[in-house]
């Protein structure tokens, strides 16, 4: 067993550790694009419209950290459009190789390509035309000579000292599983509304969210007509509760607006006997019903306000406040 040393590590020792580490995966994804530019750009077309044409789900295995790497992999092909799901070898081979249809795709990692685990469910694909797409540094191995398509990796050193604990072979593997799915993605047209079915809860799920799902509307929108009196706008800023009113003219279209910010800046005048047009900011910033939370919120952080109007066209349909932002998690 290995002893704890009582010896406290060196604060310069342990960043320029760190440092080592950053540099050698630096230079492995380098490398790694590089490789696209070269061979590996065929056949990781071909993946995508492997992957794209079928229509089952992708099956991601793998052993080890190769396995921790392929489940992340199956998690964010399927957050981003397209059904996948890991199943580990050793299970697969007592039982949910059950699991696996001739309409799935099977996506096998294995660094070495000789992954003795991975046997079984190789010799399942081959048995039922399943096809098989490996992620590899083995061009040689017995993986990739099954494989209906070969992603071979190149071989870098790992950032290991001792060239032993999976770390820029796994950090490959991490990426070039990340470029498979936001291809794919892209591919298949996916939105971010797409993206809100699959994620709608958290801070995530809550950015997603339409301003629409969340403004207020109707009576609570805080609005006065054109020429209105201070003291009538006042009021209405003070029974709305937003701290801000919508000024619209005849045909009701949003042309300013009255702000806490503009009452102070009259401050020195006889706000009471001024009207709403000498005190408003002409041409606010508005925003859509359709558009989503994360985008308001932006507009929001960006412009210093608290409230954005809510318009179709030029119509004030309603308001949305920071509040309710902080309220479903976006900000």
């Amino acid at each position: 067993m290995l002893s704890r040393s009582n010896s406290k590590p060196d604060p310069q020792e342990t960043i320029a550790s760190a440092v080592r580490t950053l540099k050698a995966e630096q230079a492995a994804l380098a490398t790694l694009s590089k490789s696209l530019d070269d061979g590996l750009s065929g056949p990781f077309a071909k993946a995508v419209e492997l992957i794209a044409s079928i229509s089952g789900r992708v099956i991601v295995t793998g052993v080890g950290k190769s396995g921790h790497i392929g489940s992340k992999t199956a998690a964010t092909l399927s957050s981003t459009g397209t059904p996948s799901f890991f199943v580990h070898p050793a299970e697969a081979n007592h039982g949910d190789l059950g699991m696996i249809t001739r309409d799935d795709a099977i996506l096998a990692l294995s660094w070495s390509g000789e992954t003795a685990e991975l046997k079984g469910i190789v010799a399942y694909a081959r048995r039922f035309s399943i096809p098989l797409i490996a992620i590899t540094s083995g061009k040689t191995s017995t993986l990739a000579r099954e494989a209906n398509v070969v992603l071979a990796l190149p071989e870098v050193p790992e950032a290991c000292p001792h060239g032993l604990a999976p770390t820029t072979s796994t950090l490959l593997q991490l990426v070039i599983g990340d470029a498979l799915s936001v291809a794919l993605l892209e591919a298949r047209g996916f939105t971010a509304d797409h993206f809100r079915t699959f994620h709608p809860g958290g801070q995530l799920g809550a950015k997603l969210t339409h301003v629409r799902d969340i403004m207020h509307s109707g009576d609570r929108i805080p609005l006065v007509p054109a020429g209105s009196g201070m003291r009538g706008a006042i009021l209405e800023i003070s029974r709305k509760g937003f701290g801000c009113v919508g000024v619209i003219d005849e045909e009701e279209c949003l042309i300013g607006i009255v702000t806490d910010g503009d009452l102070r800046r009259h401050m020195d005048s006889d706000i009471l006997a001024m009207t709403v047009d000498e005190v408003m900011t002409r041409a606010p910033k508005t925003i859509g019903p359709d558009t989503l939370a994360v985008a308001a919120l932006q507009i929001i952080n960006s412009s210093a306000i608290t409230n954005l109007m809510v318009v179709e066209g030029e119509k004030p349909v309603g308001i949305i406040h920071l509040h309710d932002l902080l309220r479903i998690g976006a900000a």
